[in-house]
């Protein structure tokens, strides 16, 4: 997911459920039923915060590391505050947990009978995120992509009671298509966290060095390797979009967004000519709409 300049209220719960308004995608919007979004928001802030302890990125003050248990001479090791946030989500299934956001998702695992898999890939992802800095092949990045983005979809879907395999397959494909998205746009700040997601066989055959990436501004190489990532994620949307043709009513809209998020992010890639080291090129409001209705009425 990506990073998010809200300002923080000093709530640990409350200042991690405040980022979804800077994804991508919009997380759960007003148009749904009150129990759905308060379902979809008890995912996103169970994978917001494992996000935010893997990049590092948790509030000052160290409330959610007591929260898990953990002391404030511990408070920035992040394995040992992944091992805590993964015992503390063993209790939503058994006991009670202690940090609030979980306490949150207990409720909805409890609701829609969801399971511990797709929570443990995505705490596993980020342990991955700790150890792994470089991925050689494409295939690896998919690899990276089936605990860190695909899970989010497998839990939407559960949410909503639509999960079927011929859905889960193209949820996949718009799961890791958002990942690879939010790679391109977070380049530069991937490679301040010493992390390179842009496969190194890829990187090669652009004749992309990593000194390339530190630049202010990307040079041509770098722009074509850019260009050919996105137009991947770009199949990869379009592969994955009779998702959206395959459900009714407002859950077609929600995932219509997924989508036009997407795609709208490509676009706004697209836009800034592939130099996406300046910062994240970000699509505004009216393209997003935009894209909705185009991925609504099965235009690609």
């Amino acid at each position: 997911m990506t990073e998010t300049g809200t300002a923080r209220t000093g709530d640990p719960e409350r200042d991690t459920l405040d980022k979804a308004g800077a994804e991508n995608f919009p997380v759960a919007p007003f148009f749904l039923p009150r129990a759905w979004r308060d379902d979809l928001m008890a995912v996103y802030g169970f994978a917001r915060l494992v996000d935010d302890i893997g990049d590092g990125d948790l509030a000052p003050g160290g409330a959610d590391a007591r929260l898990l248990g953990v002391s404030p001479q511990d408070a920035d090791d992040r394995q040992l505050l992944l091992d805590a946030f993964e015992a503390d989500l063993g209790k939503v299934f058994d006991t009670t947990p202690n940090h609030p956001l979980l306490r949150r998702l207990q409720h909805t695992v409890r609701r829609c009978s969801l399971t511990p898999e797709p929570f443990l890939a995505l705490i596993a992802a980020n342990r991955q995120d700790q150890l792994v800095k470089r991925y050689e092949t494409y295939d690896d990045l998919l690899d990276y992509c089936r605990l860190s983005a695909n899970p989010v979809g497998h839990l939407v879907l559960a949410v909503t009671s639509t999960s079927t395999p011929e859905r889960v397959r193209h949820s996949d494909a718009i799961c890791t298509a958002l990942q690879i998205v939010e790679h391109l746009q977070d380049v530069a700040e991937d490679l301040g966290r010493d992390r390179v997601y842009l496969p190194a066989v890829d990187m090669k055959r652009f004749h992309v060095q990593e000194a390339d990436l530190a630049a202010p501004t990307a040079g041509a190489s770098v722009r074509a390797l850019v260009a050919y990532e996105a137009e991947r994620a770009r199949n990869l949307l379009n592969e994955g979009t009779p998702l959206v043709g395959s459900v009714h009513g407002r859950l077609r809209l929600l995932l219509a967004g997924f989508v036009a998020g997407g795609r709208a992010a490509v676009h706004a890639i697209t836009a800034a000519e592939f130099d996406v080291l300046p910062g994240p090129p970000k699509p505004g409001k009216l393209r997003l709409l935009r894209e909705v209705g185009a991925t609504l009425r099965g235009e690609g």
